[in-house]
């Protein structure tokens, strides 16, 4: 491996890092589409410290895109606090007219005939390959920047992001923390208009916390795992361009965070795609089962003996006869139900158990909507069924107390269980 291309890996990872850490911050804002118009607005910064210097040193239009970026966050800012227009229309409105006029001044600058003007094209997508040692020593200065302020100012960062009214009432200097994530990101997305380019910059800034925020909810956290999935994509994304020949590096960075980002939506533990799916599905296949111990419960009381067969199950609650099937496979498994011969079902010990807390939760609910809410009776029983499934053991005791132990709900029908509870009481 080539030294030059040792320097690229560390170019490309550098910005990854600070992007993605000082990302964190402005998604959390809901700053994403003002972070994209900041990006944009680079261009034309590029474009006229070119063309005043004639140089194409990174540090010069590094300066330019700087100040242009600023330049567009102020207008952004300006225009939502100085007109009636949406901050959405003050970002589409700044966005255009800063790329319209850096594809202008990039038009103007290529056909010019001035020397050295050849390749600013390449900062409209990125082209890493051109990152020299003092790029990197630059990207290295601006991390170091972007976390120290982090580190220094976290406390006040975190507060301002939450609850910026909040930090205002108890005296935090709202006005110049705002400045100073305004300047960071500003910062960041600057920094990588050579490796990943003003079109695709913002997808740097956002996309890392995105993916982070799926796995938790501790900021500090977020942060450090947004440096890591930045580091991982640059990585990865410089690798693979340097492996297939001819390939961009910045469109590759950000595919590579793009499916990190997608396996993330997918199958963080507690917020992905498939755990929630998963949860839900758990609670559905629970709800079915819970209503087949209720109904064999219901049969026992209407009925006074203890055996049923499937058709009894299905004439009283209209269950679908493969997911009554499933249940009942699942239930056995669990020991709560039994079957004699090929057909009959009857509660265990631990069933009957079971389904009398089903039951209680259900009338207790329905009773408190009818003496509580002032429901009527045949207004209750459609609730009933959708809570009783949810209802902690904290909250029945809860309504117990509430409705003073009571023996029977609005429809006359008993209360398993309470009158044992009155007695220990």
């Amino acid at each position: 491996m080539s030294t030059s291309l040792l320097w690229v890996f560390a170019g490309c990872a550098l910005i990854g890092m600070g992007s993605a850490a000082v990302g964190s911050f402005a998604f959390l804002r809901k700053r994403s589409l003002v972070g994209d118009a900041v990006a944009h607005s680079l261009l034309p910064g590029v474009v006229l410290a070119f063309l005043l210097f004639q140089q194409k040193e990174l540090w010069i239009l590094f300066v330019g895109a700087l100040l242009s970026g600023a330049l567009s966050m102020w207008s952004i800012e300006f225009i939502s606090k100085n007109s009636k227009l949406s901050s959405d229309a003050a970002i589409a409105i700044s966005l255009s007219i800063f790329f319209s006029l850096g594809i202008v001044l990039l038009t103007y600058a290529q056909q010019s005939g001035l020397p050295n003007q050849s390749g600013l094209q390449h900062f409209l997508f990125g082209k890493a390959a051109a990152m020299l040692p003092e790029d990197v020593f630059l990207f290295a200065g601006i991390n170091a920047l972007i976390f120290g302020c982090i580190i220094l100012l976290y406390p006040q960062l975190k507060l301002f992001t939450f609850d910026p009214a909040f930090a205002k009432s108890i005296g935090l200097p709202s006005r110049w923390i705002n400045f100073c994530l305004s300047f960071l990101t500003v910062l960041a997305i600057a920094s990588g208009i050579q490796a990943v380019g003003v079109v695709l910059m913002a997808a740097f800034i956002f996309t890392p916390p995105a993916a982070a925020r799926f796995w938790t909810s501790r900021l500090s956290h977020m942060i450090v795992l947004s440096v890591v999935i930045g580091l991982l994509s640059a990585v990865g994304g410089a690798g693979i361009s340097y492996s297939a020949s001819g390939m961009p590096t910045g469109p590759w960075i950000i595919i590579c965070m793009s499916l990190l980002a997608f396996f993330t939506f997918a199958f963080a533990p507690k917020r992905g795609f498939y755990s929630r799916w998963r949860r839900g599905w758990r609670h559905s296949r629970k709800m079915k089962e819970e209503n087949v111990l209720k109904t064999l419960y219901h049969l026992r009381e209407r009925e006074g003996r203890e055996e049923f067969g499937h058709s009894s199950l299905m004439a009283l609650r209209g269950f679908d006869a493969r997911e009554l099937e499933q249940s009942i496979d699942s239930l056995m498994r669990k020991g709560l139900i039994g079957k004699k011969g090929s057909a009959k079902l009857h509660l265990s010990a631990q069933g009957l158990e079971e389904a009398r807390r089903i039951v209680r939760l259900h009338r207790l609910w329905e009773l408190y909507l009818n003496t509580r809410l002032s429901l009527p009776q045949d207004h209750v029983h459609a609730d009933a069924e959708a809570i009783e499934h949810i209802i902690t053991p904290e909250v029945e005791a809860a309504l117990i107390r509430d409705l003073n132990y009571p023996l029977s709900d609005p429809h006359a029908s008993e209360i398993p269980g309470i009158a044992d509870m009155k007695k220990d009481e």
